[in-house]
C-alpha cells in the first residue's frame, strides 16, 4: 500500500526575467496568487499536504499568503534551499570561493534535495509560478496512489505532458523540455530548449541566440516540471549531487544547475527509471514577463466566471 502523496512546490527562484518575486503577485480581485489555484486544484484532487521549497528570507511572505489561507485546509510545511546545504562529501571538496561568488541556487534537483527530511513517500513536484489546471493534479495523484512507491531497481515516475501550443506566451521566449516517447507513452528523452517562441513560420526554438530557428510541431508534448516521483527519488538526487559537483561545477561554477529534467533523462538512459507521460489538454498560463500579468489575470477571472472555481478559493 502506498503512502499518501505529498505536493512539493518549488518557490525559491526570484524570477529573473520578470524582475521580482512573481510567485506572490496578486492575480485576482480576491487577492489570490497563481499558487492559490494550484493548491486548490491539488486539494480537490486529493492532496492534503504541501511542502514549499523557499528561501529563508521569504518565510514571512509565504506565511502570510499561504498559511493563513490554504493552510487552513491543508498541512503546509517549509524546506529552505540554501547554497551550503549539500552532502558532506560535496562540501568537503567544494572550493569555498565558488560558494562566495555564486548567487544562483543550485537548481531544481537541489531544491527537491532540500526536502529530504520532510518526504518519506511518493510526491508530486510543481513550480510555484505556473498555472497547470485541475486535470494534471488528478492524473498525477491517481498515478501516485495506484503505484507502489518503490519497485526494485527501476523507479516508476510519471509526468504531466502539456501540448506545446498551450504553453506559449505572446510576450517573449520560454524554456520547455520537449518530450520524446515510445509507443506505450513512456518517456524516452527530454530535450531542453531554452529559447522557444511563436514566430511567423510557427512555434520554433533557437540554440544560437536567434540566428537560426527550428520549427516544432504545435502538438508536441512538453514538460512543465510537473512530476510524480517515488520516495526513493530523494536518495537518487542526493547521489547525483556528487557527480554534478565533480563533472559540471568546475567548468561552470557560477551558473551550472542541477536540473530535474536533466537528472531524470539521465536515469532513463541508465535504465534506472521509467516515466509514464500523462497527457494534459489544459492550457498553461504563467507570468514569465511583466507583460504576461494582465493575460493571466484575465484568464483566471474567466475561469471563475465560468464557474470552474468559486468566487473566493479559501472561504
Amino acid at each position: 500500500m502506498t503512502k499518501e502523496p505529498t505536493l512539493v512546490i518549488m518557490a525559491a527562484g526570484m524570477g529573473s526575467r520578470y524582475g521580482g518575486l512573481k510567485q506572490v503577485e496578486k492575480m485576482t480581485d480576491a487577492g489570490e496568487i497563481i499558487l492559490d489555484f494550484s493548491l486548490y486544484d491539488a486539494m480537490m484532487a486529493g492532496f492534503s499536504r504541501a511542502v514549499f521549497v523557499i528561501r529563508k528570507e521569504h518565510r514571512e511572505i509565504f506565511r502570510e499568503l499561504v498559511d493563513e489561507r490554504a493552510g487552513r485546509f491543508m498541512t503546509i510545511e517549509y524546506a529552505y534551499q540554501d547554497r551550503e546545504d549539500l552532502p558532506e562529501e560535496v562540501m568537503k571538496n567544494l572550493d569555498p570561493q565558488i560558494l562566495a561568488d555564486r548567487e544562483k541556487p543550485w537548481g531544481t534537483g537541489h531544491a527537491i534535495y532540500a526536502c529530504r527530511d520532510l518526504i518519506d513517500g511518493p510526491f508530486a513536484v510543481i513550480n510555484a509560478d505556473d498555472y497547470y489546471g485541475p486535470g494534471g493534479f488528478v492524473s498525477i495523484y491517481d498515478y501516485l496512489t495506484a503505484h507502489a512507491d518503490d519497485q526494485g531497481d527501476v523507479m516508476a515516475l510519471c509526468m504531466a505532458g502539456y501540448i506545446l501550443g498551450n504553453t506559449i506566451t505572446e510576450n517573449g521566449h520560454v524554456a520547455r523540455g520537449v518530450c520524446e516517447m515510445d509507443e506505450n507513452g513512456f518517456l524516452t528523452s527530454i530535450h531542453e530548449r531554452t529559447k522557444i517562441m511563436r514566430r511567423p513560420e510557427g512555434i520554433a526554438f533557437s540554440e544560437d541566440d536567434g540566428e537560426t530557428w527550428t520549427v516544432l510541431p504545435e502538438d508536441s508534448l512538453v514538460s512543465m516540471n510537473f512530476w510524480g516521483l517515488p520516495g526513493s527519488m530523494i536518495q537518487a538526487l542526493a547521489d547525483g549531487l556528487e557527480d554534478f559537483f565533480r563533472d559540471v561545477i568546475p567548468g561552470n561554477p557560477l551558473k551550472g544547475e542541477y536540473l530535474l529534467p536533466t537528472i531524470i533523462d539521465d536515469l532513463i538512459r541508465k535504465g534506472k527509471a521509467t516515466v509514464q507521460v500523462l497527457p494534459c489538454q489544459e492550457k498553461w498560463c504563467g507570468v514569465t514577463y511583466k507583460e504576461d500579468r494582465e493575460d493571466v489575470k484575465n484568464e483566471l477571472q474567466a475561469k471563475k466566471d465560468k464557474g470552474l472555481y468559486p468566487e473566493k478559493l479559501w472561504k
